[in-house]
């Protein structure tokens, strides 16, 4: 698989706010196949659930709509979740990064943790 997998609040950016994305990461988004994982769309359905987010749109088809194609969870997925070391244990940011590694995909992120842990394959999402 080819491309670069959005973190949750990238894909919120993307549809919401694109001019959040640095030059560098718009570059990359249009030069390739961008995906947002499943993962993503269930973290954001717990946020809205216990009410830290309000959603005015269905973020699924807006993405689905714009070209963004959505990346499945597997078993492959969950067996490298363990492997990911990240200073915070947030089992969504785990998921996605052990989603991105697995697939051979470019994670876009810009949270600092992730970033602070110098995986080869994360790209900044402000620059």
């Amino acid at each position: 698989m080819t491309g670069v997998l959005l973190d949750t609040h990238v894909a919120l950016w993307l549809v919401a706010d694109p001019d959040r994305l640095g030059e560098r990461a718009t570059v990359l988004l249009a030069a390739q196949p961008v995906w947002v994982s499943a993962v993503s769309l269930w973290e954001l359905a717990i946020k809205q659930q216990l009410g830290k987010l309000s959603a005015t749109t269905d973020l699924a088809s807006t993405l689905r709509d714009s070209g963004v194609g959505e990346l499945a969870m597997n078993w492959q997925h969950t067996a490298g979740y363990a492997d990911v070391e990240l200073a915070r244990h947030d089992p969504f940011d785990r998921l996605l990064v052990a989603q991105a590694r697995s697939e051979g995909l470019t994670f876009v992120t810009a949270d600092r943790a992730i970033l602070a842990a110098n995986l080869p394959f994360v790209a900044d999402a402000r620059r």
